[in-house]
């Protein structure tokens, strides 16, 4: 018969749960080291698991066009549809064309979200901290330069390496709430067995 009270077994679970956090955190980063590593590849993955994902909304789309209640409605869901196919299909077919054109919608993001980062810094610039928005917006706007500059041969490299740089930081930060959850567990006071 266990003498475990149901305090220290909840405590138990709870450190066992963070070290499984903690691997898989791990398991992140050593997935963003092998991305940076390998950018071409992680940026081929990535682009054919878009393509995939393109193929199949283009299929929901163009089966929806066919549910509507009029052709008038549907028409244009169909054309969408299979536009939608026909671009998932084409990044399937050239992925490298593919990866070119995702590192553009990458440009213009960090293009906007730098702008943009400006712009709500300078808004609460009395606050504290107002400056490190705007280095990080700069930072971005000067990291969206630096691959439009070298468009479209950062095709190759700036998929995979944004998100091996991601999946690390990723990696990090679940390693930390882990680390967070196994030290919570180990203060929360056991009752003693009578």
């Amino acid at each position: 018969m266990s003498t475990e009270t149901p305090e220290a077994a909840v405590r138990e679970l709870a450190k066992q749960s963070a070290g499984t956090v903690v691997v898989l955190g791990i398991a992140t980063i050593i997935a963003g080291v092998l991305a940076v590593a390998v950018p071409f590849v992680a940026g081929t993955s990535v682009t054919l698991l878009v393509a995939v994902l393109l193929v199949a909304a283009g299929i929901a789309r163009t089966i929806f066009a066919f549910k509507a209640e009029s052709w008038g409605k549907g028409i244009l869901a169909f054309f969408l549809g299979v536009l939608t196919i026909f671009i998932g299909l084409l990044m399937f077919a050239r992925p490298l064309m593919g990866m070119a054109t995702l590192t553009l919608l990458v440009i213009g993001y960090l293009f906007a979200d730098g702008i943009f980062e400006v712009i709500a810094a300078f808004k609460m610039k009395p606050l504290k901290g107002w400056g490190w928005m705007v280095f990080s917006g700069i930072a971005s706007v000067a990291l969206g330069f630096m691959l439009a500059y070298e468009w479209p041969a950062t095709g190759a490299w700036a998929i995979g390496v944004l998100v091996g740089i991601r999946l690390i930081f990723s990696g990090w930060s679940i390693v930390t709430l882990g680390g967070a959850a196994r030290s919570a567990a180990d203060e929360v006071p056991t009752a003693q067995a009578a």
